[in-house]
């Protein structure tokens, strides 16, 4: 088994069984579809590029905790 299918074994596992990590995983596709929705756009307002810049910092922070939880998980496993 690769080290990537391992860590999407435990992505699937923990989104399975691990409230938090889903809670987390739906909000961060949330606003990954939303900043795509935003860069689809053939020009953004002055706005929308805030908003497209803070739903980047919100996505990344998000990754940043799953990324601290599989890291928990992986070391206990």
């Amino acid at each position: 088994m690769t080290p990537s299918s391992t860590q999407e074994d435990l992505k699937a596992h923990l989104m399975a069984t691990d409230a938090e990590f889903a809670k987390l995983a739906t909000q961060h596709a949330h606003y990954k579809q939303q900043v795509a929705d935003l860069e689809a756009k053939a020009e953004l307002s002055s706005a929308e590029e805030l908003q497209e810049h803070e739903l980047k910092k919100l996505k990344l922070r998000l990754k940043d905790e799953m990324t601290a939880i599989l890291n928990r998980h992986a070391v206990h496993a």
